[in-house]
């Protein structure tokens, strides 16, 4: 039996057994050890960076054998880019399938909670796509230029149509994306800067309500729109 099939013998008894006899899936195995690996990636990376930062590592903190983080990925560089793309498809999902139908005051609302929630959730993240786009996004400049360039395009167009049907203020739509990205990563990349500003230990869940709610007031005033109530 290969190392792979082990690991994943050995979550699907465990699941098993918490699970009174519920049978698992392979591909939920599969899905479940991968989740594993990129979660592990990420405190590995934010903590001994992309050069720093060993196979060997990464699947210590993931409890699997080296083997089977090889077999999902075959090199640091790809549980990297993995990494990445999970990162953003977390940060963006939520705004991905804007319509025009849509009502704006509710969609951008529910973008600002939901990007300043993943802010407090995964703070790690955060500072992680910093530093790579601050060393000029070595490994994320095709990924700028081609799926994050056409995202943004996308849900400009959307935003656009909003406004063309004189259901939004005329703002422009890329900027007010880039707002909203920047205004709500804040909370995690510059934390240090915050608590020592506002003289706290650390972080508590009022402050991230109150930061949500005071972002979409003030940017959704900004587009003239009302906040949802």
């Amino acid at each position: 039996m290969t190392d792979l099939s082990v690991a994943d013998a050995r979550v699907s008894r465990k699941g098993a057994e918490s699970g009174r006899g519920r049978k698992y899936r392979p591909g939920r195995i599969r899905e479940r050890n991968r989740e594993m690996i990129l979660q592990a990636a990420e405190q590995e990376f934010a903590k001994n960076g992309f050069r720093g930062a060993t196979i060997q590592n990464i699947a210590e903190r993931a409890g699997l054998p080296k083997s089977n983080v090889l077999y999902y990925f075959s090199n640091k560089k790809r549980i990297y880019s993995a990494m990445f793309d999970d990162i953003l498809a977390r940060w963006n999902r939520v705004f991905t399938d804007i319509r025009p139908e849509d009502d704006p005051a509710e969609a951008l609302a529910s973008f600002i909670r939901t990007k300043v929630e993943m802010s407090q959730r995964y703070p790690l993240a955060s500072r992680l796509f910093a530093m790579e786009i601050i060393q000029g996004a070595p490994f994320l400049i095709e990924h700028l230029r081609t799926s994050m360039r056409e995202w943004v395009r996308g849900r400009a167009e959307v935003i656009q149509s909003w406004i063309d049907d004189g259901r939004m203020a005329p703002v422009d739509p890329v900027q007010l994306i880039f707002l909203i990205w920047s205004s709500t990563q804040h909370y995690a990349d510059f934390q240090v800067q915050i608590l020592m500003v506002e003289n706290k230990a650390e972080y508590e869940k009022r402050d991230f309500d109150h930061a949500a709610s005071f972002l979409t007031e003030v940017i959704l005033r900004g587009c003239g729109l009302e906040v949802p109530k």
